[in-house]
């Protein structure tokens, strides 16, 4: 491990460094504060790279995750009435279990199936995640916060009444049902304070995400903070304007000290994030104390969702890294090594974080080769919140949301927005024709956007599963020759005597027989006329019977066995033998005699049923 130690060092360093603006950023937006996105730097970091299967691997924060991560944030706050101290356990329980399922999904081997996961969902997924950091992300740009905008906060205080009071009575008495009016009458004997602080947390629920935050941007484009705005503007400047001069320094890290550090001299009056808490962070046994079922099922779709997304957020950061450094990840064990993070994270109340491809090719780059790499950059951090943490408490949280929305910009898909116009369009709706690709990404990226990211990707893969099974279907059916009767003879059929034509009747089925081909098959019934005596199935270029076509397979035999007709089988492959004698129709429907391997036994044997 040792023996790159020079270079590991310098790139666990720099990794480090980058990590540093984007750890704090992602905490902020979180909305469980920038210690909660250090913490998560910190021991994602070390703990994936020490247990995880990409030696060069940068792990934290990333946007995807922390977009996932608000919504189980968000929803717990709600659900216990806005306070984050009291929501803070089932949060962290949810980040636990979804480290924990990644650790499964490593032991159960699932890392190598995660390439399986459909192009357009991903691209739909992340160019969503860039539109709600964008969107989100300006109104701390512009130095609005509604919980603060008094006039708005005031517009919820009946609501608050009222709320605070069912939730009251629901306590105490277990009733429900009672009318508005009810509430607001006996509402006066909440305290003002009370009132108040829980309007904030209703403007506050109001004006989240991104409908949330198109809502009420009229309102705060009316009340901009020109010195906020300016911060984050002069922040997203330098992100970009400095990388065309330099990219050996990271342009991020540039842009908050400069921006930082001319916001505290100048002893401006802006708006700090919130305060960094001092000295190494402690687990947070609460988790486990005050665990309860009912508030954590709720989202253990979520916490799967996010061991998915945080599986594959690292392995595609992990092909990078094999790219770059000509090695090979190992991605079951990579898994576990984030699932090790995640879980670790969690505990000491950090965000859950994946593979960060920047970080990454920033440690490469400088030299990183070892694991040591990645658990030098979580030390730093950890020697940064020790010494530094004080410090840190004073960067601008405009300049936070400045990092955030180049972060937005650049999580976004573009290769899979251009390639939007020039996809097939494969799909008729109504008068329209589209690409069933671009459907699905535009599908996944406006249900992420603007109603929920989880259930948007279990639709969006929904959605790809049956277009893929359509398209397959009909390239298959396509390439099956499943056609109606008469059919041209194969070499030996010629040996049939002429007599027999109009008594036996031979089908060829060549190719699967499923779900795509079985309608054709479903004819086949109708085709036989009444002077049929024999129908022979000739099976040998049929590799595969799917159960649909089983079921039609069966319909058929038994149709014809109901008028008299021998039915035989010439050379049955493996497969459709097996199914079909899964449900009997060996031998109780089709006997044994009858299933034959050429065709030569079938004119030897049915000579008796032509001629009755």
């Amino acid at each position: 491990m040792f023996k790159h130690l020079r270079g590991d060092l310098f790139g666990g360093l720099t990794a480090g460094i980058v990590a540093l603006p984007l750890a704090l950023a992602f905490g902020v937006s979180s909305g469980l504060g920038p210690s909660a996105g250090l913490y998560g730097a910190i021991f994602i970091s070390f703990f994936a790279a020490l247990f995880g299967g990409t030696p060069t691997q940068i792990s934290g924060p990333t946007a995807p995750m922390t977009a996932v991560s608000m919504l189980v944030i968000a929803g717990m706050i709600t659900k216990f009435d806005g306070q984050v101290e009291k929501a803070l356990p089932a949060i962290l329980t949810v980040f636990l279990l979804a480290g924990l399922l990644q650790i499964g999904l490593g032991f159960l081997g699932i890392g190598k199936y995660i390439k399986y996961i459909p192009y357009p969902v991903v691209s739909g997924f992340m160019t969503a995640i860039g539109v709600i950091i964008l969107i989100t992300q300006m109104l701390p740009a512009m130095g609005y916060y509604p919980k603060e905008d008094k006039s708005f906060v005031a517009d919820f205080t009946e609501d608050a009444r009222a709320s605070l009071l069912q939730n009251e009575l629901s306590r105490e008495a277990k009733e429900d049902g009672l009318e508005r009016k009810d509430l607001l009458l006996f509402s006066q004997e909440a305290p003002e304070a009370e009132i108040e602080k829980e309007a904030k947390n209703l403007a506050a629920r109001a004006s989240s995400g991104v409908l949330g935050t198109l809502k009420i941007l009229p309102r705060a484009l009316g009340k901009i903070n020109w010195l906020e705005l300016l911060l984050a503007l002069s922040t997203i400047g330098i992100i970009y304007g400095f990388k065309r001069i330099t990219t050996k320094v990271p342009s991020t890290l540039v842009a908050l000290l400069l921006v930082s550090g001319v916001a505290v001299a100048f002893s401006l009056d802006y708006r700090p994030i919130a305060a960094i808490p001092e000295g190494i962070p402690a687990p947070n046994w609460d988790i486990f104390s005050s665990f309860k079922w009912s508030t954590i099922s709720p989202y253990l779709f979520t916490a799967l969702t996010l061991a998915l997304l945080g599986s594959i957020d690292s392995l595609l950061t992990s092909i990078v890294a094999d790219n770059m450094t000509k090695t090979r990840h190992v991605p079951n064990r990579e898994l576990i090594g984030q699932g090790i993070g995640n879980t670790v994270g969690a505990l000491f109340g950090g965000l859950p974080g994946a593979g960060a491809t920047i970080r990454t090719v920033v440690n490469i780059n400088a030299g990183g080769k070892t694991k040591l790499s990645g658990m030098i950059a979580g030390l730093l951090l950890l020697i940064i919140l020790l010494a530094l943490g004080p410090v840190a408490s004073q960067i601008p949280a405009a300049v936070l949301a400045g990092i955030l929305i180049t972060v937005g910009l650049g999580v976004m898909d573009y290769k899979g927005l251009r390639a939007a116009t020039l996809l097939p369009k494969d799909i008729k709706l109504g008068p329209l024709r589209l690409s069933s690709e671009v459907l699905i990404m535009v599908v996944v990226l406006v249900l992420s956007s603007l109603w929920n990211l989880v259930y948007a990707v279990g639709i969006g893969l929904i959605l790809a599963c049956l277009m893929f099974m359509k398209k397959i279907g009909d390239l298959t059916a396509a390439q099956s020759d499943v056609k109606p009767l008469p059919e041209e003879k194969w070499p030996d059929e010629f040996n049939l005597p002429k007599e027999w034509s109009e008594k036996v009747y031979i089908k060829h089925i060549k190719g699967p027989l499923f779900f795509g081909s079985k309608n054709d098959f479903q004819q086949l019934s109708s085709q036989i006329p009444p002077s049929a005596r024999v129908v022979i199935f000739r099976f040998g270029k049929m590799p595969y019977l799917d159960q649909s076509g089983l079921y039609a397979l069966e319909d058929s035999l038994v149709e014809l066995k109901q008028k008299g007709i021998l039915v035989l089988l010439i050379d049955l492959k493996e497969q459709p033998r097996l199914l079909m004698e899964r449900i009997d129709i060996l031998p109780d429907l089709i006997p044994e005699e009858h299933v034959l391997s050429t065709f030569q036994e079938a004119l030897d044997l049915m000579g008796d049923w032509v001629n009755s």
